[in-house]
Parts: C-alpha cells; sequence; structure tokens
C-alpha cells in the first residue's frame, strides 16, 4: 500500500519532527519536494524564494502553491525572500526565518542556475553569475547556518544540493560544472572543519530528474529516450526522491555521516556507456 502523507508525519525519519529546515529556492522542482517532505515528516520550514521583479509574479504564485501543500500537513511553515549570491540578503533572510520559526536547525542550500553557452562565447558576466548563486550563495548560507549554530552550541546539519556534474564533466555549461566542483570542496572543507562543533555537512548529487525545468527534454520522447538511455536504470529520477535522501541525511539515521556527497543518479555515475566491454579479445 502506498504510503501517504499522513504516515509519513507518522512513521518518518528519526529526529526530524519539531525541527526548523531552511529551504533555499524552494518554490519550485527539488526544492519544493524537499520542503514539503520535510514538512510531512513533521519539520518546521522556511521556504526561500527569489526577490526580483520581474519574477515577482511567478515566482509568488510558486510559494503560495508551496505553501499550501505544506499546510494540509499542519506544520508550521514560512516564506523568506532574498537573492542568495547576495550577502546582505542572505543576513537578512536567515534573521527573518529564525525569529518566525525560533532557530534552525537543518540548512538546504539548494539554490542554483545554469548558463547553456559554448565556453568560448561564455561571457565573465554570465559566469560570475552562476558562480556567484551556486557557490558564493551556498557559502553565504552556510556560514550564517554555521554562525547560528555556533551560537546556541546545539550542532546542526547542512545539506547542499549539487549535481552528477561535480564528477562528469558538462561541455556547454561550464559555470555550472565548476559551480558543483567548488561546491564540493566547499561540502568537504566544511565538513572538516566544524565536525568537532557536531555540525554535519553533506551534499546529494541528483542525476536527470523530472522537473519543471527540464520540461523541454522530459515533454520530448526521442529526447528523453536519449537522456535515459544514459542511466542504467533507464529513468530519469523524480523530485521526490531526491527530497527523501536529503531527509535521510538530515535525520538521526544519517547522524555519523558527514563530508560525503551522495549521488541519486539511477547510476549514471557509474560511467553507463562502460555497460559493455571495450575489449578486443
Amino acid at each position: 500500500m502506498a504510503v501517504t502523507a499522513p504516515q509519513r508525519a507518522t512513521d518518518g525519519m528519526r529526529g526530524l519532527k519539531g525541527k526548523n529546515v531552511l529551504v533555499t529556492g524552494g518554490t519550485s522542482g527539488i526544492g519544493q519536494a524537499i520542503a514539503v517532505r520535510f514538512a510531512e515528516y513533521g519539520a518546521n520550514v522556511a521556504i526561500n524564494y527569489l526577490r526580483m521583479p520581474d519574477e515577482a509574479a511567478g515566482t509568488q504564485e510558486k510559494v503560495h502553491a508551496c505553501v499550501n501543500q505544506v499546510r494540509q500537513t499542519g506544520v508550521r511553515d514560512v516564506v523568506v525572500g532574498g537573492d542568495v549570491s547576495r550577502e546582505d540578503d542572505v543576513v537578512a533572510m536567515f534573521g527573518d526565518a529564525i525569529e518566525k520559526l525560533g532557530g534552525i536547525d537543518v540548512l538546504i542550500n539548494n539554490a542554483g542556475i545554469q548558463i547553456s553557452r559554448p565556453s568560448h562565447e561564455l561571457s565573465a558576466d554570465d559566469f560570475d553569475k552562476v558562480i556567484g548563486v551556486n557557490v558564493r550563495g551556498a557559502f553565504l548560507c552556510a556560514r550564517e547556518a554555521i554562525r547560528h549554530f555556533l551560537d546556541r552550541d546545539k550542532g546542526g546539519s547542512i545539506i547542499n544540493i549539487s549535481s552528477v556534474h561535480q564528477r562528469i564533466p558538462k561541455p556547454g555549461y561550464l559555470g555550472y560544472s565548476v559551480s558543483k566542483g567548488g561546491m564540493q570542496n566547499l561540502t568537504t572543507t566544511l565538513a572538516l572543519e566544524y565536525a568537532g562543533n557536531n555540525i554535519r555537512v553533506n551534499a546529494v548529487g541528483p542525476g536527470a530528474t523530472v522537473t519543471p525545468i527540464n520540461r523541454a527534454w522530459i515533454d520530448d520522447p526521442v529526447k528523453r529516450e536519449m537522456v535515459e538511455a544514459h542511466i542504467p536504470l533507464v529513468r530519469a529520477g523524480t523530485s521526490d526522491e531526491m527530497a527523501g535522501v536529503v531527509c535521510f541525511l538530515a535525520s538521526d539515521d544519517g547522524a555519523y555521516i558527514t563530508g560525503q556527497t551522495l549521488f541519486v543518479d539511477g547510476g549514471l555515475t557509474l560511467y553507463a556507456d562502460f555497460r559493455e566491454p571495450w575489449s578486443s579479445e
């Protein structure tokens, strides 16, 4: 029998009920699934959205949709605006979330962007924009979370949403690939530096995932087959599958894990093209 949201809240992973979780980029796709899954397990969630005038209407619509889903579980939820690449925004966002929830126990660094362009045509501004959100933003949020964890001396957990492309090159997406390589080192360095303070830092590396941003290939049978042919499990993952792993890493069941990237990719990082022996014998 399928597990419903209320059953998850009752039978959920140990140590998540009552925890306060901040999810950056939490208004759609993997971020929204993470926020909703934490709420299903009884955690309170602060959902970050990007505050930009030309995207306000669409962003607000997504925020409302996400909040409505979360409220079905009866846990506390708040929305906190801010551009994670801007230091002042991040400091204000954390202050807002901490005030509204009474503290933060878990940070999910999910906000991220990518720009597709042949590397020789990539402008410095576009490169900087991707690095600014994906690496600088993750650093700024992690820094504020760690400051908060140290101030209250109770430890905490940070989970960075990375990508298989921290390991697998992605031609035409240089800024994105570089940023995810940087996120890997951010994860391991912070994990080592603050392990003695009971602050755990891990990452999840999604593979091809069914999300609104990927509709171009998801809705095209030919393109989808091309993508899934490279995946040993021969299918794309779902946002909910990513969210489940994130919750595991934040739970008491993951309490002895730090400094790791857990790839949730259907085996994509197993080098699927080597399924057939490359031998002349």
